[in-house]
């Protein structure tokens, strides 16, 4: 028999790793090809020209130049419409 009450384990005293999400490069910022423009969980951002998007959304740079965002209404599946969030890289001359 224990002659002191044990302590409890811990409830809530855990975190999470860092995953570091976020926009990388910004608009008029130069990108390589490869180059990560935007790290996210969903599809905040959508790949427009020159941009692809990786199988854990991440939106990287398919050719070199200047990272453009723009936004324009995309209709939804309902017919309502919303403000999409694009990605662009402009090619370099």
């Amino acid at each position: 028999m224990a002659t002191a009450k044990s302590a409890g384990a811990a409830k809530y005293g855990r975190d999470s790793n860092p995953k570091y999400l976020g926009v990388k490069l910004s608009d008029g910022a130069k990108a390589d090809v490869g180059n990560i423009i935007i790290r996210q969980r969903g599809r905040h951002y959508f790949a427009g020209t020159n941009v692809r998007a990786g199988g854990d959304d991440t939106l990287y740079a398919a050719a070199s130049g200047t990272v453009k965002f723009t936004t324009r209404h995309k209709k939804r599946f309902d017919g309502s419409r919303r403000i999409a969030k694009f990605v662009h890289v402009i090619p370099s001359k």
